[in-house]
């Protein structure tokens, strides 16, 4: 059986088609950039990650802290969690909410719109850069 690879999780790699449709989806936003994160692949707005295709299946989706509990009231929504701890604005939405192409781009829109709310990240290589001068 084969090593898993970078964009792997356990034996599970995240899904490709689903990463190629938000890149369309995301492909006329200003400040994209794509990163492997989460065991998927994550599309950053101005670095702050918007939404990722899971490695676990589905969507992983940053959402404003404040909308969590309305959010995961939709359904194929649930909350995310980290080493068994539950993440407020952070939402895993399953393959059943994203199927359609208004389902997806409904909630990669709602990531999309809170990354760009936020300030942008400056690249930890322009950090070092600058405390190095």
């Amino acid at each position: 059986m084969p090593e898993p690879s970078r964009n792997m999780v356990g034996w599970m790699a995240y899904d490709e088609e689903l990463a190629f449709r938000i890149r369309g989806i995301v492909a006329d936003e200003g400040g994209v950039t794509e990163q492997r994160m989460f065991g998927g692949l994550a599309f950053l707005i101005n670095g702050n990650m918007a939404v990722a295709a899971s490695g676990q299946g589905g969507l992983l989706l940053h959402v404003p802290p404040e909308s969590t509990d309305d959010l995961l009231s939709r359904p194929h929504a649930r909350p995310m969690e980290m080493r068994g701890k539950e993440m407020a604005g952070w939402l895993r939405v399953d393959d059943d909410a994203i199927g359609s192409d208004d389902g997806l781009e409904g909630w990669v829109a709602i990531g999309v719109e809170y990354a760009r709310a936020l300030p942008p990240k400056v690249p930890k290589k322009a950090k070092k850069a600058k405390k190095a001068q």
